[in-house]
């Protein structure tokens, strides 16, 4: 009898993406051949170590989904939910969405469409010890701590750049954890005014005894967020492509 946690992958698609310029959600553009969206469920649906995926989309979007799914033949895909009007609110959802029986949960943006099965992988491992973790590569750049000056803003710090890391997804936790850390945060007046920017901050503030591991991440693992992430995004997965049929 397997006695393993089931692997839920839980792909965020419901921005609307105001910053790169197109009337349609991001998510649904369509980049070497096929929407943002679907190179992500892709990845999810293939790796043997996810059971189950959901996606939270934006509202009025999900018959396209379901259209995406059916065509794509994505097995996986167990629940297509409206997203929220803020990430912690989708997140919220998902968690709703998703009951009571504890399982694995791997929250990834749908617009990182380069996610490396390693990842997954990594991920899931790391959950059989380790109760929330995060994917991070480190930073490359030097980070500055800007503050008010003579003319504007002069530099107040320089931060040492080798404990530094860039963070990305998937997020991942055991559901409890993170189901508890976000009806703490929901209790607290104050988490409106200073909402956590992602799954793993809101972990942080509010479940501060629970220890985030890190899972190396990829430099090809971007966020389509701006227009000339399109162009990046799609160079890079026609590269993938030709260097999977060249091993094929």
């Amino acid at each position: 009898m397997d006695s393993r946690l089931r692997s839920v992958g839980v792909l965020l698609a419901g921005g609307v993406g105001q910053r790169v310029g197109r009337d349609t959600p991001k998510q649904l553009i369509e980049v070497a051949g096929r929407t943002i969206l679907e190179h992500s469920l892709a990845v999810f649906d293939a790796a043997p170590e996810i059971d189950e995926i959901v996606v939270l989309m934006t509202p009025g979007y999900g018959d396209r989904v379901r259209e995406i799914v059916e065509r794509g033949g994505y097995r996986k895909v167990a629940a297509i939910v409206d997203g929220g009007a803020s990430r912690t609110e989708s997140t919220w959802r998902a968690i709703q969405a998703l009951g009571d029986e504890e399982c694995n949960v791997l929250l990834h943006d749908a617009v990182r469409p380069l996610l490396e099965p390693r990842i997954i992988t990594e991920c899931v491992k790391a959950l059989e010890t380790s109760r929330a973790v995060d994917v991070a590569i480190p930073s490359s750049d030097t980070v500055l701590v800007a503050v008010p000056g003579p003319g504007g803003e002069v530099i107040g710090d320089v931060l040492d750049r080798a404990w530094l890391r860039r963070s990305q997804t998937p997020q991942c936790f055991r559901l409890s954890v993170i189901r508890e850390a976000y009806e703490r945060a929901l209790a607290d007046p104050g988490f409106a005014g200073r909402p956590a920017t992602d799954d793993c901050g809101v972990v942080l503030r509010y479940l501060p005894d629970v220890p985030i591991r890190l899972v190396e991440g990829s430099e090809r693992n971007i966020k389509v967020t701006h227009p000339d992430d399109l162009r990046v995004a799609e160079l890079l997965l026609r590269l993938s492509a030709e260097d999977s049929g060249a091993g094929g």
